[in-house]
């Protein structure tokens, strides 16, 4: 059974507000407004490229790259049928569309309920990509039209650094111990010379 994202967009959480709980489980309504179209943050057109979506997907933030799942589109329901999505209200509010998760997209891997996050290198109002990305993998960076030549996130400082050994520690205190006799010696050279 194929799964038809033609009709999906990536998209750019801009603003989030609480807006009830679920009936069945408590979970917190989100209302989320999406940028899913527009060239950029300054220049879209907020009637037809700003949608409301309401979810109970715990991982939404503002900013995050999501495929939305717009009015009109169909989406692959758990028991593997095919349902329309509709523009209801949700928790008082007008939902225009959902938030996918790995599932409803055809994915492997993934949550239920966890919407899909993707990388900036995405560009919104692009189609998603037809499998789940993987890191460092610069075919689906394009994410079906959006930037080609993104450069990779730089890994962030201090994050998964070599535990260094009594030695390199030792070697590593005598070359600071060094450079700072050096500068102090640089200092009062200087201060002799005045």
């Amino acid at each position: 059974m194929s799964i038809d994202i033609s009709q999906y967009r990536v998209g750019v959480i801009i603003s989030l507000e609480d807006c009830g709980n679920c009936r069945n489980g408590g979970k917190t309504l989100r209302a989320c407004k999406v940028r899913i179209g527009g060239t950029d943050d300054d220049n879209y057109d907020e009637a037809t490229d700003i949608v409301t979506v309401v979810t109970s997907a715990p991982n939404v933030r503002i900013l995050s790259r999501v495929v939305v799942a717009p009015a009109g589109s169909s989406i692959l329901a758990a028991d593997g049928e095919f349902l329309e999505v509709k523009k209801v209200t949700v928790g008082g509010v007008s939902s225009e569309g959902m938030l996918c998760d790995s599932k409803m997209l055809g994915w492997i891997g993934g949550a239920k309920g966890i919407a899909v996050n993707l990388a900036d290198s995405f560009g919104v109002g692009t189609l998603p990509p037809s499998s789940k990305p993987r890191p460092n993998d610069s075919s689906m960076a394009d994410g079906g039209g959006g930037e080609k030549d993104a450069e990779p996130a730089a890994a962030l400082p201090g994050l998964f650094e070599k535990k260094l050994s009594k030695e390199e520690k030792k070697s590593l205190a005598a070359e600071r111990k060094a450079k700072k006799m050096a500068a102090k010696d640089a200092l009062a050279k200087e201060d002799e010379e005045c």
